[in-house]
């Protein structure tokens, strides 16, 4: 269960206009069964409309409706595309009406697609699902996460097993199927009314032998309602269909093994520029300004959240923004970003179809701008891409040098290629002049864009700090320090222990709020015990709202070893809180006199595991916190004035607008001929990937393990449970019982146990 997915954001509320150059014929049919449901129809087919793959036909099929509203609204549905046929004919259940559907798909479709008509589904569904299938031959389906919506909230991620699916109803309709392989096992095959037909589709798929690709991605709306559905009817059918799913399982022999993604198995293996298989398609040219961003994740942190506040500040109006993904990750920040379009590779592609998928992507979209952040494998293509499109111009953001990560980190990634980059920008002037002078980098293309944060979320008047201090029990009486950050080796949360041992024995009244997560929490917890320090530090947890935590503080503290310019100081000066920061990265381009404190950093970042302190940086943290507790007033009242008057997203936006439109209308000759002239090297430009492919194996794997522990593919039993019980009317007012004597958390965490 995923807490912090918003159910709110369902897709298909407004059709999204895409024009095409080429019109092919469809490949996919998407059949929808129909019968008498004019409240959710039109949602479903906007979904449908609005896939970022263009080559389907939408089979409607009305499953004898009688009612006229029903009609009328189907009527309405059947003009907004020429794509879109409309069937009639008496009812027969879901079953008969998906074959009805498939038996009508045209002769050019290579897969089946079935949607009903109260569901919902992401707009690149269709693109990664064909994608996926093309790349893996011998797969006979495709089908991603699910979300379910409306009278029941959660997500489920949960692996193919077929010896589960024999136990256990798992699997849904939606999903992309080949039609020679639906047309195997005779399609559903059924003419009676809900009787499990899903259940028992998959289970005669699996006894041919036929299995399916996971994708690790929310690519379907599943619509709970509150009378149970297809679910509940099929309950109060129990005989017969344990009749048919009985017999079903009997025809099955032998396991069946899915491909799950995310995974890795490359072996050097030479890649490719293109997939001939795909069928490629053009947008038609509009006069935006299409940009390729290349990220590794979708997670939160400081350079994810500058890259929401990027993507969704630049102008939709001039701009049109294509994200690529690059590491397995739980992108929980995924729903953040608005109007632009998001492939994740690593859950629906093998590493070595993902060059020709991006180029696919770049002639597709039309792009003019290729930008690169935080990407390590994209920094391996840069040169690739300046060969095979020397037009195009390339850009990239860097947010800090790290010494201790390959020697440089991003920013040496960065300078190996600077010979195809037109611009790298970094997020402070420190680090600008790094580039220049250590790695040599041409002064005229490289430029500090600081990144700003949201004045108007991060305002200390919407907020009463007395009220928020009672109910989260601060005393109001002491001086309140927050520390909000992951709690991991660069944020040196050790060290901060120590200055609040010695602080704490000059200052007795100080109350340190401890914000965040991370590998070393429970060491800093070892020492709360160790050095008795309880009644002077509170763990926060994980804090989603961090505006209470700076509406709640009297200051921050932060003593990293290593930081680009830290976001936290971004808003915690907005919110009027003054800031003691370790002088690392930007910092003191941010923080003034006026504002906080800065504090020498005496360690040497290589020495970034090494907790033995010394006094001297530990007593210097004890006198920043002392000068800012005696002078409170003075630094608060300049703080947000300091953001005001140049730090803000509003800055950073016009900044990065005018920086984009410059290049895309003056990119730099020079690039464009060292991108011909690489153009002698193509194989060399690809080996240069295939050798970076080998070398994240070790690391790229390690993620995917982690996501499979961290997010989704788990045995869940207790949602398992409840899935399953929800439409008896007994259990959903056992739930309410329970939840209103306190104890149903309990039951849940038992079930999981």
């Amino acid at each position: 269960m995923n807490n912090k997915f918003d159910f709110t954001l369902e897709p298909g509320k407004k059709l999204i206009k895409r024009d095409y150059e080429n019109k092919e014929e469809p490949i996919i049919t998407v059949v929808m069964p129909f019968y008498n449901d004019k409240d959710y129809i039109e949602q479903a087919v906007i979904c449908v409309l609005n896939q970022t793959f263009p080559l389907f036909e939408l089979l409607i099929i009305d499953d004898g409706s009688t009612d006229e509203e029903s009609l009328k609204k189907l009527r309405e549905i059947s003009s907004l595309d020429s794509r879109i046929k409309v069937y009639h004919k008496e009812n027969e259940g879901l079953a008969a009406t998906r074959d009805f559907g498939a038996s009508k798909s045209s002769n050019s479709c290579k897969y089946l697609f079935f949607l009903d008509s109260d569901d919902l589904i992401e707009e690149t569904y269709f693109e990664c699902a064909y994608w996926t299938l093309e790349t893996n031959p011998n797969a006979s389906w495709a089908y991603g996460d699910l979300v379910g919506f409306e009278d029941r909230e959660y997500t489920w991620n949960i692996l193919f097993d077929s010896e589960k699916l024999k136990k256990e109803n798992y699997l849904v309709a939606t999903a992309m199927i080949r039609k020679k392989d639906f047309s195997e096992v005779n399609g559903y095959g059924l003419k009676e009314k809900a009787i499990n037909e899903d259940w028992n589709f998959w289970l005669k798929m699996v006894s041919k032998g036929k299995f399916p690709v996971k994708t690790n991605y929310y690519t379907f709306w599943y619509r709970r309602k509150a009378s149970g559905g297809e679910l509940a009817k099929a309950e109060k059918n129990k005989k017969r269909t344990k009749e048919i799913i009985s017999q079903a399982i009997k025809s099955i022999n032998k396991k069946v093994y899915a491909i799950h993604y995310p995974k890795y198995d490359y072996n050097w293996e030479t890649i490719e520029d293109n997939f001939e298989n795909i069928i490629k398609i053009k947008e038609s040219k509009n006069n935006k300004t299409n940009l390729l961003y290349i990220i590794p994740w979708m997670i939160m942190g400081g350079a994810d959240q500058f890259n929401i506040d990027f993507v969704n500040g630049l102008d939709k109006e001039k701009f049109d923004v294509t994200i690529i993904l690059t590491e397995p990750a739980n992108n929980i920040g995924r729903q953040k970003f608005k109007d632009c379009t998001i492939y994740d590779l690593t859950t629906f592609l093998d590493i070595k179809y993902w060059i020709p998928f991006i180029n696919y992507i770049i002639e597709k979209k039309n792009i003019n701008i290729i930008m690169n952040s935080n990407s390590e494998i994209g920094y391996s293509y840069l040169p690739y891409f300046k060969q095979t499109y020397p037009n195009i111009p390339i850009i990239d953001y860097i947010h800090m040098e790290e010494w201790y990560y390959r020697n440089g980190g991003y920013s040496r990634d960065s300078s190996m290629v600077s010979s195809v980059i037109d611009l790298t920008m970094t997020c402070n002037g420190r680090s600008t002049n790094i580039l220049k002078e250590h790695f040599k980098r041409n002064p005229n293309e490289v430029k500090t864009i600081y990144i700003g944060v949201d004045e108007k979320k991060f305002n200390p008047e919407n907020y009463n700090k007395l009220e928020l201090r009672e109910k989260y029990e601060i005393p109001n009486d002491r001086f309140i320090v927050s520390y909000i950050c992951r709690i991991a080796n660069q944020k040196r949360p050790l060290l901060l222990m120590e200055v609040i041992k010695k602080y704490t024995e000059i200052n007795q009244n100080v109350l340190f709020l401890i914000v965040g997560d991370g590998p070393m929490l429970w060491q800093m917890k070892k020492k709360v015990e160790e050095y008795k320090l309880e009644n002077n530090i509170k763990f926060m947890g994980r804090f989603s709202e961090t505006q209470i935590i700076y509406s709640i503080s009297d200051a921050t503290i932060n003593c990293s070893i290593k930081e680009g310019l830290a976001l936290t100081s971004y808003e915690s000066l907005s919110m009027n809180v003054p800031v003691i920061s370790s002088d690392v990265g930007g910092q003191k381009e941010l923080i003034n006199d006026e504002v906080g404190v800065i504090v020498d950093c005496i360690q040497d970042e290589k020495d970034i595991n090494n907790y033995n302190y010394s006094d001297e940086e530990i007593d210097l943290y004890v006198k920043a916190l002392t000068k800012v507790s005696k002078k409170l007033n003075y630094y608060s009242k300049n703080c947000r004035k300091r953001i005001l008057d140049g730090f803000t997203i509003k800055h950073m936006i016009k900044n990065m607008n005018n920086i984009l439109e410059e290049i895309n209308k003056k990119p730099n000759k020079e690039k464009i001929e060292s991108g011909k002239e690489l153009q002698k090297y193509h194989e060399l430009t690809r080996e240069l990937i295939v050798k970076e492919y080998a070398q994240i194996s070790p690391k790229y794997q390690y993620l995917c393990e982690e996501y499979k522990k961290e997010f989704g593919y788990i045995d869940n039993r207790f949602e398992n449970f409840k899935i399953r019980m929800w439409n008896h009317k007994w259990y959903r007012g056992l739930v309410k019982f329970l939840k209103k004597i306190g104890v149903f958390g309990i039951i849940k965490k038992i079930f999981r146990r």
